[in-house]
């Protein structure tokens, strides 16, 4: 590629306007998958005047700075790793029956969580968040749509989702919750009747794992009063792309990714949960290690 290029700029003819339509001609195909060159440009977008990588900022500055705050992260991960299991003396983690992960109070605290629906598929539903009365609580509300959108493929909508953001160590390296101390989700909510699906994304093994999910329904009493749910994950079961798998096994809760709450009940109007916090509790009276049914998919003869 880089031979066609000084062909490009280093070719000579007696006609100075043919020398690049004679070339290009030959080389086009070659060319119009490279970053390099491009004959493709959006319908009325202004044709770019300078190369893209000109536009990268090279600062010194910048470029420092952001390496001593990823060297300061990579410090207090170091200390908390000596320190023990997640920062905590070995004893501390040991002894640990509850821990809050999510406490919503502040607009920080929104914005460790994304929200989506089914306008990314052309739907109309819609889906906000915000800080509930006292700032005491994350208030995820908005309306069900289940029209779904007329381009031929898509044969149903209607969701609305919450999903925490992933965790990033320093140098932008994956970050898991380790959870394996504990065996049920905690929450204290307080929602309008209706059922909730929450979601926990591991990071997989291998590639083809990666629309794996673990769900499990959380059913709100509606009401003004508050609820406290408790889901052990002994009862979360697995799907992949919306179905869920003959092959069950427990969740991996030592590769903890995101957390996420989906409503999709097929009921079309306005939806409301409020959330005080989510954490975790070890309930030493909980002794299910996994409430589905596994077996070998080959058994041998």
């Amino acid at each position: 590629m880089a031979l066609a290029v000084m062909l490009l700029n280093g070719a000579s003819f007696h006609g100075g306007c043919c020398r690049h339509k004679v070339l290009l001609s030959l080389l086009g195909p070659l060319l119009s998958h490279s970053k390099l060159y491009s004959s493709y440009r959006r319908p009325g977008a202004e044709p770019k005047k300078k190369p893209s990588w000109q536009n990268a900022d090279f600062s010194l500055k910048k470029s420092i700075d952001h390496l001593k705050t990823q060297l300061s992260l990579l410090k207090k991960e170091t200390q908390d790793y000596l320190k023990g299991p997640g920062g905590h003396p070995v004893s501390q983690h040991v002894l640990e029956q509850t821990r809050v992960l999510w406490q919503f109070r502040s607009q920080e605290d929104l914005n460790e969580w994304v929200i989506s629906s089914d306008v990314e598929i052309g739907g109309k539903s819609k889906v906000y968040i915000k800080l509930g009365r006292n700032n005491q609580a994350a208030l995820l509300y908005g309306t069900l749509n289940t029209e779904a959108p007329r381009d031929g493929e898509t044969k149903y909508s209607g969701y609305c989702s919450m999903r925490s953001r992933p965790a990033v160590g320093s140098f932008n390296r994956k970050k898991y919750y380790d959870w394996s101390n504990f065996n049920s989700l905690y929450l204290r909510v307080r929602g309008d009747g209706r059922p909730w699906m929450v979601n926990i994304y591991t990071d997989p093994y291998f590639s083809h794992q990666k629309d794996d999910l673990y769900s499990y329904f959380m059913f709100t009493r509606g009401g003004p009063y508050w609820e406290e749910i408790k889901i052990p994950f002994s009862k979360f079961f697995l799907s992949s792309r919306g179905r869920v798998q003959d092959n069950q096994h427990p969740v991996w809760l030592d590769k903890i990714r995101t957390l996420g709450f989906t409503i999709g009940d097929k009921v079309d109007g306005p939806f409301q949960l409020e959330i005080d916090f989510i954490g975790l509790l070890n309930d030493r009276a909980h002794r299910e290690e996994f409430a589905y049914e596994t077996y070998d998919k080959n058994t041998p003869v």
